[in-house]
């Protein structure tokens, strides 16, 4: 199975930001504040940030491929 393939099962199409955390083993008001910077980590989540209305989504099969690009 692959990640993107896990995270599609658990969580969807879209994440949310705590799920984003969750995943990423930080609080949200602390991802939230570090997805602000200008680091290169932090462009590449936000560029699979989705936002709906008022809320803030972030593709599943982009967060896959940057944490699979990662490891």
């Amino acid at each position: 199975m692959t990640t993107k393939d896990a995270l599609t099962a658990k969580y969807g199409t879209l994440m949310t930001l705590s799920h984003l955390a969750q995943e990423l083993h930080r609080s949200a008001d602390g991802l939230r504040i570090s997805l602000r910077s200008n680091q290169g980590w932090a462009s590449q989540i936000n560029s699979a940030r989705k936002k709906l209305g008022r809320r803030v989504y972030f593709d599943t099969a982009k967060i896959a491929a940057i944490i699979e690009a990662v490891s």
